[in-house]
């Protein structure tokens, strides 16, 4: 019962946010630190409305100034209520572009400033990500990507793709990790406290002077220090909830 009460309660969160974001998209539209503020809109009451305890350790993402590109593990919609409270400053997203026609969510993810990109068309893609590149370059502004490009619930990540480490070369900005527990399974939202989150982001990994060349070394390095940190965050939460038994 409780977790059809949360359902609903979190559905009118994302109503009401929604319909408060679209309000200020439009007094000021495409402002580099509107999808912030949006964050917050759905992260302050959705957090509690499901019962979470989210631990953050996110100062290396909170300290490193606009204009780099972070990359998270994906892995079901509730990332979008979580993750939000920690959307640093000037930060932009990439999504596709069906996402756009998402009543109200896609309205505001275009006001945000996002960034939608039509998968099926590669030449449109590169243009897109060609910008996403001068945007981080000459703009300051930070841009999140879910490198795996699909929800992912399994124990490994999935082979990255090559966008976000196209951008971060080309523009030659830093990358950020950002890793989340493997939560799927473990939540349980028919308790009052529904369970434990843990969100770690690592430091910064350079890509001054890198070359198109060095991308997959790039790729493998990130991939290789998300996977080893999300099994530490995992491990470590599953040790705490079975003491907690």
């Amino acid at each position: 019962m409780l977790y059809f009460v949360r359902m609903a309660l979190l559905g009118l969160n994302f109503l009401l946010g929604a319909v408060v974001g679209l309000c200020v998209g439009v007094v000021r539209p495409f402002n580099p630190d509107n999808n912030r503020l949006f964050a917050r809109l759905y992260s302050w009451p959705a957090v509690p409305l499901m019962g979470l305890r989210v631990e953050a350790e996110v100062q290396s993402l909170q300290d490193q100034p606009p204009g780099f590109v972070i990359i998270a593990n994906h892995q079901s919609n509730f990332d979008v209520f979580f993750l939000a409270s920690i959307v640093p400053r000037r930060m932009a997203c990439i999504g596709k572009k069906s996402l756009g026609w998402v009543p109200l969510f896609g309205q505001l993810f275009w006001l945000g400033g996002n960034v939608l990109l039509n998968r099926d068309n590669a030449y449109q893609a590169r243009r897109a990500l060609q910008t996403t590149s001068r945007v981080l370059r000459d703009q300051r502004t930070s841009i999140w990507i879910f490198p795996e490009g699909t929800r992912n619930s399994g124990e490994r990540l999935l082979p990255f793709k090559k966008g976000a480490f196209m951008m971060a070369v080309d523009a030659g900005v830093p990358i950020v990790p950002v890793c989340v527990n493997r939560y799927l399974g473990s939540l349980d939202f028919n308790r009052r406290h529904s369970g434990e989150l843990r969100v770690r982001s690592l430091a910064p990994i350079p890509t001054a002077g890198l070359t198109a060349k060095d991308i997959p070394d790039l790729m493998a390095r990130c991939h290789g220090a998300m996977q080893t940190c999300i099994d530490e965050l995992s491990a470590s939460t599953e040790l705490q909830a079975q003491a907690s038994l």
